[in-house]
């Protein structure tokens, strides 16, 4: 009998080849004679380009050519404007791709970029933030394809009328994704196809935006990612620079262009997550019964094009109430382009909800954890459909006993080791459940193994490990027998790696296929024998509200004499349906968890409005927390299994550590100090003299 693959934890199946260096990244796939693009961009944040001047980067020695908006291809299609690069002069944001030198060198590259000379129309760019801007607009949807606004209720009435009310208002930096391996591009042109060895979240979703703009047919465009170093949403689309690089290629007589991104240029073309600003109400009675709640977010978004962060929605799914109202407005500046970064919406939106539920258990006197239990619903509050799951309060509970919350003194300012104040805060956590359609897998039998191919990404997450699980258990078979084949748009179709939905979406697909195979072959199938399937539709979801939830407990230490802010430890439980891989599984959530003690401590990217630009675009002016910032992170699970979402029963997990642990620690801030936050980051001056 076969052992159960899924739930067991084997190691990292392409840890021996990243150990040894020999997994190829995008810049690493061995190339014959390749040339190197390094970008031209824009100095101003908005205005035409009057004169661009090449001709002393044309005369460098290993300069090969100059593109810019003069000799680029023509696009074919303008739907994407992020996309619809050097078609004009027209620069729309400081940072913009103006252009590329391909040279034999990347330092030749480097240096003739430097010696191109722009002339510009310079006119009044729009790049100031601010809540009290009187031409926010609000979009009919959001990110996700949901409404911008929802009402149920009438919360002013509710409002005026509750004996206890939270009325703030919370605001979030500007963060870039940053991940390990900056974006990067090798594009070749071959017998009019095009192919692309790219860090992508996804490439068919490459392809499927990438082709169009070139005129091709999709299966003329070929990408390749077998290895991504990180991405936390900024590579789940294209951005600029895979259009460069392609066009980049097109002027370098077949030789294939390697064009990555410095870590500096990433700051203008890569993405980033909208700065927010975000009110949030609650109404409450005296018992901690909620009566109100509104919750409205304004953020930016640039004038190229729309990304709408959705901050707001996820008080759409947390708590009871009967008044309830959610909307957001955007104020649309010229600046780049933001985008997607790990759980969007979700990340932001938490930090406000779950510090306006903080205050009001201050507010009500009562434990914080209790108001929550008090306020579970029973289905969700929006749609009216009952969860699939929801172990919240689950969450909460064991997190309460693991961390030892019985033992707090409830009262802020309460504990004290020498100079060291001592708080702890508690937050909730919550992010869909999603599995995205249009997935296919196949499979086949060769050398007496199987062959397991969908066009699934590893951005670091461990899919090399646990799809090939999912598909040893489907297949009846050990994980040692199956060959996996991911990364390659020419391999049946993949969605993209993100929306915590990668493994629900590819392993349905996988389990699809593979009961289809034994279907047809049986238990011992010829040499050859293969199947490709699509997922089909998982029958009954649509009755459902399907998401994963979390809970969130620090403890936090500031020095009352220099207010020096140390997290010395970090309790997270999660209900995420069922664990493929218990070991990538907890990685995965300690990543998360990390990301949200980054965003809640160190994280902002300074963005100077005079300039339209942000001046601290490097890892020596970005701080991310390292090693001596981080202590114990205890992440587990409670038992839970999903039936109504796929047939692995799972979630996704890759987004929801990073949901509300912000708050939480904000929470043990207030918890130790007396002093409410209500922006993050929080730095040593905010609590000065707080003693």
């Amino acid at each position: 009998m076969n052992t159960p693959a899924i739930g067991s934890a084997p190691t990292r199946i392409d840890g021996p080849a990243k150990l040894r260096g020999v997994a190829p990244y995008a810049m690493e796939h061995p190339q014959q004679d390749p040339l190197h693009g390094f970008v031209i961009q824009s100095t101003i944040a908005r205005g035409r380009i009057r004169e661009i001047d090449t001709s002393v980067a044309e005369r460098m020695d290993g300069v090969v050519a100059v593109l810019t908006h003069h000799n680029a291809p023509r696009l074919a299609v303008e739907e994407d404007r992020e996309l619809f690069i050097l078609q004009d002069g027209e620069i729309a944001f400081r940072g913009q791709a103006l252009g590329a030198v391909v040279a034999t060198s990347p330092e030749v590259a480097c240096e003739a970029a430097a010696q191109v000379r722009v002339t510009y129309d310079e006119l009044p760019a729009d790049t100031v933030f601010s809540a009290d801007r009187d031409d926010l607009y609000s979009p009919d949807q959001v990110s996700g394809g949901v409404a911008a606004r929802t009402s149920i209720g009438d919360v002013d009435a509710a409002m005026d009328i509750a004996p206890v009310t939270v009325d703030h208002t919370y605001t979030t930096a500007m963060v870039h994704n940053n991940a390990m391996e900056p974006h990067a591009t090798i594009a070749r042109w071959t017998d009019g196809c095009l192919v692309l060895f790219d860090s992508t979240q996804g490439p068919h979703v490459v392809r499927a935006q990438i082709a169009p703009l070139f005129g091709l047919p999709p299966e003329r465009v070929r990408v390749i990612a077998p290895f991504v170093g990180g991405g936390f949403g900024s590579k789940g689309e294209p951005h600029a620079n895979i259009v460069l690089a392609a066009m980049a290629a097109t002027l370098a007589d077949g030789r294939p262009v390697k064009l990555p991104l410095t870590r500096q240029q990433l700051f203008a073309i890569a993405g980033y997550r909208t700065p927010t600003s975000q009110r949030i109400r609650l109404g409450a009675h005296p018992d901690g019964t909620l009566t109100a709640i509104a919750h409205d977010a304004i953020a930016q978004a640039s004038t190229v094009k729309e990304f709408a962060e959705p901050s707001a929605v996820v008080t759409r799914v947390m708590y009871s109430a009967a008044n309830r109202s959610t909307s957001h407005r955007f104020a649309a500046l010229d600046v780049g382009v933001s985008s997607w970064m790990r759980a969007p919406g979700h990340c932001p939106g938490m930090f406000a909800a779950e510090t306006a539920m903080d205050e009001l258990a201050v507010a009500l006197g009562m434990d914080p954890i209790a108001l929550r239990v008090h306020n579970e619903p029973e289905v969700d509050p929006e749609s009216g459909r009952p969860f699939s799951t929801r172990g919240l309060i689950e969450c909460l509970r064991a997190g309460a006993t693991r961390f030892g919350w019985s033992q707090r003194d409830p009262a802020p300012k309460s504990r004290r080791e020498g100079r060291w104040a001592i708080g702890s805060g508690v937050a909730a956590a919550t992010y869909p459940a999603e599995t995205a359609a249009g997935n296919s897998a196949r499979v086949r039998r060769t050398g007496g193994r199987y062959e397991v191919a969908i066009d699934a990404v590893d951005i670091g997450t461990g899919t090399w490990t646990a799809l090939g699980q999912i598909a040893a258990d489907a297949l009846g078979v050990e994980h040692a027998d199956i060959d996996l084949h991911i990364g390659d748009s020419d391999l049946p179709r993949g969605t993209v790696a993100g929306g915590s939905s990668g493994m629900a979406s590819w392993g349905s697909a996988v389990v699809a296929a593979a009961r289809a195979f034994r279907d047809r072959y049986g238990p011992d199938p010829a040499e050859g024998a293969q199947v490709t399937v699509d997922a089909p539709e998982y029958p009954g979801r649509e009755n459902f509200s399907t998401h994963a939830f979390g809970a969130h407990f620090v403890e936090v230490r500031v020095h009352t004499e220099t207010a020096e802010i140390r997290v010395p430890r970090v309790v997270s439980v999660f209900g995420a349906g069922r664990i493929i891989n218990p070991r990538t599984a907890r990685s995965q959530f300690i990543g998360g968890v990390t990301m949200g003690l980054s965003m809640a401590l160190f994280e902002q990217s300074e963005f100077d409005p005079r300039l339209g630009a942000v001046v601290n675009h490097d890892l020596a002016g970005y701080h991310i927390p390292v090693n001596a910032d981080i202590g114990d992170i205890d992440v587990s699970w409670i038992d839970e299994h999903d039936p109504h979402l796929n047939p692995m029963g799972s979630k996704g997990i890759g987004e929801i550590g990073i949901v509300g642990s912000a708050a939480a620690v904000g929470n043990a801030i207030y918890h130790a100090t007396g002093v409410r936050v209500r922006h993050v980051p929080i730095r040593v001056e905010d609590l000065l003299g707080a003693w």
